[in-house]
């Protein structure tokens, strides 16, 4: 499997300075700030980067999952939201929930409910982040 390379540019001190992130597929090279990461600046910040990674990486799970239990998904849309919290050892990522809604034709709530906390448990990104608690809530859509 190939190795996925982003990269990070810091100038400066932490309050007055900036970076950019940037990815090796040129998918994006952005901007990024104290303001964007701890107020409301422009740009972006490593936490609404991670959220966007794992609301990928469960959707894909989810679809695969449901899939491979016989079912195709018309479509999964998934929200993550990243809680950055000031903790006793500084700032950290205290909580991710994954807010998803699908259309699974031929599926029934408790099995679809089932299916979608497995691929929460075996989501890569999920697994990666074991140390924070994440929650899900899961809907299916008409």
């Amino acid at each position: 499997m190939p190795t996925r390379i982003a990269q990070a540019e810091w100038t400066g001190g932490l309050p007055d300075g900036s970076g950019r992130i940037s990815v090796e597929s040129q998918a994006f090279d952005t901007p990024y700030s104290f303001p964007s990461r701890f107020e409301s600046g422009q740009g972006t910040n490593p936490e609404e980067l991670l959220g966007a990674s794992h609301a990928g990486c469960f959707s894909m799970a989810l679809a695969a999952a449901l899939g491979k239990a016989g079912f195709k998904p018309e479509q999964v849309r998934t929200t993550a939201r990243v809680h950055l919290d000031k903790q006793d050892a500084g700032w950290g990522v205290s909580r991710i929930d994954l807010d998803t809604s699908a259309r699974v034709p031929g599926i029934d709530q408790d099995r679809f409910q089932e299916i979608a906390a497995e691929a929460k448990r075996t989501c890569p990104i999920s697994r990666a982040l074991q140390a924070v608690e994440i929650g899900l809530d899961a809907r299916l859509e008409d």
